[in-house]
């Protein structure tokens, strides 16, 4: 089955203690389709200008992304260029051109909107629920945001949250989003206003999937070397949304499943900068890096604790 994305194919320029990557390919539609495509049909929708590189996007499409929503219009397409530090974990903007992606109204094609598996990337919310006005009856809606949408379309986001299946978001945007510090409790906050599912990020130290009274944790994969942490969260839900559309299983033993595979796909994408790791691994890889997942975590416990 397919998954329809709607988000931003932007042009970043990245700089990290590793090294540096100038006008490589970015946007959260761009890193989700990458990752979500090892493992089922994507479909793109998004918008460009007329000096982007399209060519660049070529291993997508022969990976199977239909780009037939992925406009070119006149004008500069977004750009972004940040810098990380030592600390991985969040990175220092250091000029943002959103050019044509500032008037970005969403059009689904006929053929996308049947999709039954959509994701709403980070796009203001106002976008996302137009989306979901020209999507018709899909089995799962899942939506990610960022602290800028919450401090300036927080009502938007609430209405937002109420149409949807699942809202990934990371420790930070669910603390401002609900004003609780305790992840759990913010987990249960916006549960009571709308979706069933919440996945909190947090980086390099995993990922929390909270369902019903439920709480499932995915530790991040230790790895010796990581370039560039661009988009390793698009990249997550990519892997999640993936999996879960290739399975069409939406118990909870497959969701837990999905979250791991999503973890898989997020330590591939800080490997290299861009898509190019993600463009690079085979099915086999990322079942192997799950498979290392399940030894991470895996123990055996003889005999009781207290005697």
């Amino acid at each position: 089955m397919s998954v329809l994305v709607v988000g931003s194919v932007a042009l970043d320029s990245v700089e990290t203690p590793f090294g540096k990557a100038d006008n490589v390919v970015g946007g959260s539609g761009t890193f989700f389709s990458a990752a979500a495509s090892l493992l089922a049909p994507v479909q793109l929708v998004g918008v460009v200008g007329d000096d982007y590189p399209l060519e660049q996007l070529e291993p997508l499409r022969q990976r199977g992304v239909d780009m037939a929503g992925l406009e070119q219009v006149a004008g500069e397409s977004f750009r972004w260029r940040g810098r990380y530090r030592h600390d991985l974990n969040s990175a220092e903007t250091l000029e943002t051109h959103l050019g044509v992606f500032s008037h970005f109204s969403p059009k689904i094609p006929p053929q996308f909107r049947t999709a039954p598996f959509v994701f709403l990337a980070n796009i203001d919310p106002r976008l996302q629920l137009d989306v979901l006005q020209q999507v018709e009856r899909p089995k799962l809606v899942a939506c990610d945001t960022m602290n800028f949408w919450i401090e300036s379309r927080r009502p938007d986001i609430l209405e937002l949250i109420k149409h949807v299946d699942l809202i990934t978001l990371n420790d930070g945007e669910a603390r401002q989003l609900t004003d609780c510090y305790n992840l759990v409790k913010a987990a249960r906050w916006i549960m009571e206003r709308g979706p069933k599912l919440v996945i909190i990020k947090k980086g390099e130290h995993g990922a929390f999937m909270f369902r019903d009274r439920h709480v499932f944790f995915a530790p991040a994969y230790p790895l010796e070397d990581v370039f560039d942490p661009t988009g390793a969260g698009d990249s997550f839900a990519g892997g999640f949304m993936g999996y879960i559309a290739q399975t069409g299983d939406l118990s909870d033993a497959n969701l837990r499943r999905a979250v791991v595979v999503g973890s898989a796909m997020g330590s591939f994408a800080v490997e290299k900068f861009s898509v190019q790791r993600l463009v690079e691994i085979s099915k086999q890889d990322v079942e192997s890096r799950v498979a290392e997942f399940r030894r991470l975590v895996a123990f055996e416990q003889e005999g009781a604790l207290v005697s």
